[in-house]
């Protein structure tokens, strides 16, 4: 099996077999009908995915690889908050008439900062640091800017990447204070490894190790039964992860920069609710 479905059937069992159910507590999330939609969860998740030996994409069923990185480079490259931006619908629900979903993910990344070598904005900042300052410990991104939430759609889940390079390898942290961890695990997971890659790249270094960090790793109640069934299911080796390695700027990637090859999983035959 791949260690991408190794770490999520351990995580999956771990929370269903001594999570913490909040059944008894006001939850804010709701599902369609208008029930509270609650989760049973454990706290302080940490994964570790060595993106040099295995690149981590589920098997066991279908990760959607082209739409996760269209949403990465959205928010990353084109640094938009607009869905009009995005090729797909999965932040639809969350968008005002205009297409917006306020003050958040990208356009955190974009918002200008000023340092004495100049001024950038988040994402460029880190491109200039891992240019001219490679063995820097202060490569940090945050979007969760408290003054500006009261103008965000949804609060950002992943919210923090803190890069790090060690001798040829880069390597990354990202922190998630809540993961819903059937819709959204091995779609962050894979996201963030193919951004971590895209820096390395540009930087003329390797692609290290990725740590995740989920404060708060949730299952859905209805996402129960489907969870059980999926880590039942027979995994398949990992694929194989390529990007072009002509590109040499960071804002040249686009979602045809990247191919995964020999691609087997499960086939999942349900519609799964999605909590808002």
């Amino acid at each position: 099996m791949s260690k991408a479905d190794d770490i999520f059937i351990s995580n999956c069992k771990d929370i269903l077999d001594t999570g913490f159910w909040d059944t008894e507590l006001n939850v804010r999330p709701k599902w369609d009908d208008g029930s509270p939609a609650h989760t049973v969860k454990k706290f302080g998740i940490v994964n570790r995915y060595d993106l040099s030996d295995e690149f981590p994409i589920l098997t066991l069923r279908q990760t959607y690889y082209k739409n996760a990185i269209d949403e990465i480079l959205w928010i990353w490259q084109k640094k938009s908050s607009n869905i009009k931006d995005l090729n797909s619908k999965i932040w639809n629900q969350w968008a005002d008439s205009e297409g917006s979903i306020g003050k958040a993910y990208g356009y955190q990344l974009g918002v200008k900062h000023t340092y004495p070598e100049g001024e950038f904005d988040q994402v460029d900042r880190l491109l200039y640091e891992l240019k001219n300052n490679p063995c820097s410990r202060r490569m940090v991104t945050n979007i969760y800017v408290h003054r500006d939430l009261q103008y965000m759609n949804l609060y950002p889940c992943a919210y923090s990447l803190t890069l790090n390079v060690t001798g040829d390898k880069l390597n990354g942290i990202l922190n998630q204070r809540s993961q819903d961890m059937l819709v959204a695990n091995n779609w962050n997971v894979f996201q963030y490894s193919v951004l971590l890659t895209m820096f390395a790249q540009v930087s003329g270094l390797r692609a290290g190790e990725l740590v995740h960090v989920i404060a708060d790793a949730h299952i859905y109640d209805r996402h129960v039964p489907v969870i059980k069934d999926l880590i039942s299911l027979k995994p398949h080796k990992a694929p194989i992860f390529e990007t072009d390695r002509s590109v040499k700027s960071f804002y040249d990637f686009t979602v045809d920069s990247f191919k995964v090859s020999d691609y087997v999983f499960n086939k999942l035959d349900v519609k799964i609710p999605i909590a808002v």
